[in-house]
């Protein structure tokens, strides 16, 4: 079954073809990063303008890799109608019905949060159940226990900010431009080679927040506050420069990764898996990646890692068309709205 993908949740317009939920045929993202880098963060509006302009051309390009005769070749269309901004939504959304409409095939409505494990269905090495589920991006930082394809269940997530958008936060704080995650990193990168070159023994530490509590639960709100206390004394005492900017981001993220480790390997434990799945745009978090990889047990061990390549973890069509073919439940397109608000907790 090939399945094309809509994807226009925030501010990527993604079109993508999949066969049978785990081979990529087609895969087209146009991104409105740039955009968003010169005003510090995402407009719903300038993301939803660009969209307009984009969607299009996206799904003709994602065609022409196909090759002639491309539409009549799709089985099915599936769409992201939610959460997300109901400007950009709303572009993929009439644009999939309108093509529903047209060909007359089947439309699958797809939760863009749920859809991120399917990431890793299209990577050789599949999962197994029951699974552990780290969903983790600019507006999401939850957990689920996944039983089957058909049975989700949501374990926690965060309070306040999702770990993207702290690390957004907190690159701000720091001078650091956006998006906040691919700056803070590199930043920490710069400090983490120093570090290991001069040994600095005036070390910032900032907190884990909630890796002590015995839930499920995420909360990053007074990590920004803590780094804004940091940022403040050293400014006081006249030591904001870029070695102490690299130090607190080196620090930012040791702090949004130990947590994101210790509270996924909690609920591992706890509910017996086979495997751990990321996803969502944090999951391309080098650190992150090389925390849950010295964790990864030798084969015949409790639970396998399955971390999708940096790609498939910011936003895309791929793992959209994924969804919709292990969740085959069309819909007729007259009844497809976008759901800005739409339910992550089952």
């Amino acid at each position: 079954m090939r399945i094309l993908g809509i994807e226009t949740s925030c501010d990527e317009t993604a079109a993508a073809i999949v066969e049978n939920g785990t081979k990529i045929i087609t895969n087209v993202v146009s991104s409105s990063t740039k955009l968003h880098e010169k005003t510090g963060g995402i407009i719903p509006e300038v993301a939803a303008r660009e969209q307009i302009k984009c969607i299009i051309p996206v799904i003709n390009e994602t065609m022409k890799q196909w090759g002639n005769g491309a539409m009549e070749r799709i089985d099915a269309i599936a769409v992201t109608i939610g959460p997300g901004l109901i400007g950009s939504l709303l572009v993929g959304v009439e644009t999939a019905k309108t093509i529903a409409y047209v060909t007359g095939k089947p439309i699958i409505p797809v939760n863009h949060i749920f859809a991120h494990f399917y990431a890793n269905w299209l990577n050789k090495k599949l999962p197994q159940f029951p699974a552990v589920a780290l969903v983790v991006s600019g507006g999401h930082t939850e957990l689920f226990l996944i039983a089957s394809h058909n049975k989700f269940k949501w374990l926690g997530g965060t309070r306040d900010d999702a770990a993207g958008e702290a690390f957004d936060k907190t690159a701000r704080l720091l001078d650091l431009g956006y998006p906040g995650g691919p700056a803070i990193a590199a930043a920490a990168a710069k400090f983490r080679i120093k570090n290991l070159e001069l040994r600095f023994k005036n070390k910032i530490k900032l907190p884990r927040p909630m890796i002590e509590e015995d839930n499920l639960e995420f909360s990053f709100s007074g990590l920004k506050t803590a780094v804004l206390r940091e940022v403040n004394k050293l400014k006081n005492n006249k030591q904001f420069n870029r070695l102490t900017i690299q130090q607190l981001a080196y620090e930012v993220q040791e702090s949004i990764t130990d947590v994101l480790v210790d509270k996924t390997l909690k609920a591992a434990k706890i509910y017996h898996v086979k495997s751990i799945l990321l996803g969502g745009g944090v999951a391309a978090n080098l650190r992150l990646k090389e925390k849950f990889s010295i964790l990864n047990p030798p084969a015949g061990g409790r639970f396998s890692i399955h971390i999708p390549p940096p790609p498939l973890c910011t936003d895309n069509a791929a793992y959209i068309a994924s969804y919709a073919y292990f969740h085959n439940q069309p819909i007729p397109w007259q009844n497809i709205q976008a759901k800005p608000d739409l339910e992550v907790e089952v």
